[in-house]
């Protein structure tokens, strides 16, 4: 870390930071390198991502998603990532070998890119052009979500596709003990605040058992 003008910024991580990191063998390196390529040149021409996130992509986007592959449970076939956007975890997970991805976006252009990055990558995902609420015919083992809305909000768009024993997954910032607090009010589960690799500031938010409380 460097100090400009007093202030500290991070130096980019680049690839070897993150491979030391993930300790991701060489053919999951040649399919985010294939990403980060792609992303960068769609990214000149539709907002996939913010521009000002770009000089440090392996830590705010590969590593931010990638480090949810170590907390996903032994067996998990099915993963489901809510409003996946960029394909962020969701692509991510697939290239760390996630067996059935399932990628919910309902921005046509995003899904046109999510489908062009899985050619490059080389991997098999499932693409839903669709909301949320209007995704089913599959339950997930884990559903994932990133910046995408409250916590409150997910647990409830997402209830056509998990079970009893789904496991959910969800980068939060600062405000993560608000949002649980605020989701307790209306849902019980187990919750654990998982570390994040890529910001001190944020969280992972593991949920187990999520079920809604009983009326009064």
């Amino acid at each position: 870390m460097t100090v400009i003008n007093d202030r500290p910024v991070r130096t980019p991580l680049g690839i070897n930071g993150f491979a030391k990191l993930s300790n991701a063998p060489p053919e999951v390196l040649d399919r985010l390198t294939a990403y980060v390529t792609l992303l960068g040149q769609w990214n000149q021409r539709i907002n996939l991502v913010s521009k000002n996130t770009m000089g440090d992509v392996w830590r705010r986007h590969i590593l931010d998603s990638a480090q949810l592959y170590r907390f996903l449970p032994p067996r998990t076939q099915v993963v489901a990532d809510l409003g996946s956007g960029a394909g962020l975890p969701g692509l991510i997970l697939a290239a760390m070998g996630v067996p059935q991805m399932h990628l919910i976006e309902s921005d046509q252009r995003k899904c046109v890119f999510m489908r062009e990055a899985a050619r490059v990558m080389g991997v098999s995902v499932t693409i839903h052009t669709k909301r949320i609420e209007q995704v089913s015919g599959f339950f997930a083992d884990v559903i994932t979500a990133r910046a995408l809305a409250s916590l409150d909000q997910l647990i409830d768009i997402s209830g056509q596709i998990r079970k009893s024993d789904t496991v959910c997954l969800f980068l939060k910032g600062e405000g993560a003990a608000d949002e649980l607090a605020e989701a307790r009010q209306r849902w019980q589960m187990k919750s654990e605040n998982l570390k994040s690799l890529s910001d001190n500031g944020a969280t992972i938010l593991k949920l187990e058992s999520i079920q809604p409380l009983a009326a009064a």
